[in-house]
């Protein structure tokens, strides 16, 4: 999904170009990709040991990378299933 066609406002900090990181998404200028970022809150989920590791994270860019990860997931309505 291209970011052109996510629906969550306000992703000012993460950055797509082609020219960097293989067109990955980033966070802001960094050479952090926004899955990478995702990875660490998966590894760290203490907040201080994830700053620790990537001082240069804000709070803002975990928030926008959260969002941008959850707007790019397609959300479906699967059937019930009647259970035996």
């Amino acid at each position: 999904m291209d970011s052109e066609e996510l629906t969550v406002p306000n992703l000012d900090r993460i950055i797509t170009d082609p020219a960097r990181m293989n067109g990955e998404p980033c966070i802001r200028n960094l050479r952090l990709t926004v899955r990478r970022v995702l990875q660490a809150l998966a590894t760290y989920p203490d907040r201080a040991d994830l700053k620790r590791e990537y001082p240069e994270l804000e709070d803002e860019d975990i928030r926008q990378a959260l969002a941008f990860a959850a707007a790019s997931l397609d959300d479906k309505m699967l059937p019930p299933v009647a259970l035996r």
